[in-house]
């Protein structure tokens, strides 16, 4: 079995199997009992940083530099301007005309608008080699790659659209460009549910070279795709760098694996790599019309890969576009939930008949969770609006978040065995005092940690 992005294969793909209503009351007793048992790394921490952005004007097609310069006196006079995605019919001035382009054309063109990212993350593995003969859990620095697509800029930052698996747990996230110029980046906003993510460029961090050579992408429409069109992937396929592939639409409205997006995706013959992720799906007049996110791979499959169709992302885009970008804060600003729980993954969602998201088996006393509402056996499914679906999702989610800010979180809570979701607002309490109250409760107890 094979793991591309967000999604695992087999030769038959991944199918969901329900389960009867009495033998899922029954396996989520025994998980809620499981819980205590399983091991946490979460120490969660959070800040906040940024500010709302105004003035936002966009060309696609034309050199950031170029439109920087037009846009000055206007943004001068404008305030609290929502951004937007550049469609064909709001261009002008493009340097993809309408009309139908060859494969060489379409890469000279949209080259410019595709970037690599890289993401380093510290993630935790088990050294089974240890003295001690049981093993130590150890960090270590893990580097990937993958594919973003420039889709604007405000007035402090360059955006740019990519996979929430290519982000997700991110430390450290850089860009580069056509260039080949590297530059630092910042999560703008996410949507695990949708895999969709945006991040930020400093504009001032820029060089004028590397603004005179990029350029903002330019949406198509996915709905008026044909199977059989044909159409062109770039990305960063396996890290190397930029690359070109083509194929055809092979199908439009695709459900794959244990996805449950209410769009489907388009499957495409053009080759779509691990890199590749967050990169652009083209047609043939140099438009977006697919966010390439996953393949489906075996050793009897060929050909089989899949993009979030650009008509169903827009309007997530457009919100993650919008929101405040935040910096992580200081040790002393960390932040605490007060809770302890597990990840429930599709797998356990499925055995045990709960939602997805993070399971809480322990509220500690007087802590924020408690004082918010929250109780144990419910699941934490959003955090500041954002989705999560793991431990280590809401984790980063708190990194950016400071002690004694307040947000809504949003639970499932079981109610006559249906889930009942909740909005609370909860005001996070400071990791180290926290830790200094539990400290004792945790001594000879390694098997549970609090989340902070």
């Amino acid at each position: 079995m094979e793991d591309y992005g967000r999604y695992q294969w087999n030769e038959n793909g991944l199918q969901p199997q329900d389960n009867n209503n009495h033998k899922k009351k029954n396996n989520m007793k025994k998980f809620a009992k499981k819980v205590g048992a399983i091991a946490l790394s979460a120490v969660l921490f959070g800040g906040i940083a940024g500010g709302v952005f105004t003035g936002i004007t966009y060309a696609a097609g034309v050199p950031l530099k170029a439109q920087q310069e037009e846009a000055e006196p206007a943004a001068e006079k404008t305030e609290n301007k929502t951004t937007t995605l550049q469609t064909t019919s709001a261009s002008a001035g493009s340097t993809v005309k309408s009309q139908t382009l060859d494969v060489s054309d379409i890469a000279d063109a949209v080259m410019p608008s595709v970037v690599a990212i890289t993401n380093k993350s510290v993630q935790e593995v088990q050294n089974y080699f240890s003295m001690f003969g049981r093993g130590m859990v150890q960090e270590q620095e893990v580097e990937s790659q993958g594919s973003g697509i420039i889709i604007g800029q405000n007035d402090e930052e360059l955006l740019i659209v990519t996979n929430n698996h290519v982000v997700e747990g991110a430390e450290t996230l850089s860009v580069c460009f056509i260039d080949n110029q590297a530059y630092e980046a910042s999560v703008k906003g996410t949507d695990a549910d949708n895999d969709l993510a945006v991040i930020a460029v400093k504009l001032s961090d820029i060089s004028e070279d590397t603004m005179s050579q990029i350029k903002v992408a330019q949406m198509g429409d996915s709905d008026a795709l044909k199977v059989g069109e044909q159409v062109v992937a770039i990305g960063n396929a396996l890290g190397y760098g930029q690359s070109v592939t083509t194929g055809i639409v092979s199908a439009v409205d695709r459900q794959v694996g244990s996805s449950d997006s209410e769009n489907g995706f388009i499957q495409t013959d053009a080759a779509i790599n691990p890199g590749n992720s967050g990169g652009a799906l083209l047609n043939m007049n140099g438009e977006v019309i697919g966010i390439n996110s996953a393949k489906l791979a075996s050793t009897k499959v060929e050909g089989m890969g899949y993009a979030i169709p650009i008509s169903y992302a827009s309007p997530i885009i457009e919100d993650l576009m919008n929101r405040v970008t935040r910096a992580k804060v200081s040790e002393d600003q960390a932040s605490s939930l007060g809770i302890s729980g597990q990840t429930v993954d599709s797998t356990i969602a499925q055995t045990y008949g709960i939602p997805e998201g993070v399971y809480v088996g322990e509220v500690n006393e007087g802590s924020a969770a408690e004082k918010a509402g929250i109780q144990a056996g419910s699941v934490i499914t959003k955090f500041d609006g954002t989705s999560v679906k793991t431990i280590d999702e809401l984790k980063t989610q708190l990194t950016y978040y400071a002690a004694g800010e307040t947000v809504e979180i949003t639970v499932k809570v079981a109610d006559n065995g249906q889930y009942v979701e909740k909005i609370l607002t909860i005001t996070l309490d400071h990791a180290q005092s926290t830790a200094n109250s539990q400290s004792g409760r945790q001594q000879g107890n390694m098997q549970n940690s609090i989340i902070k």
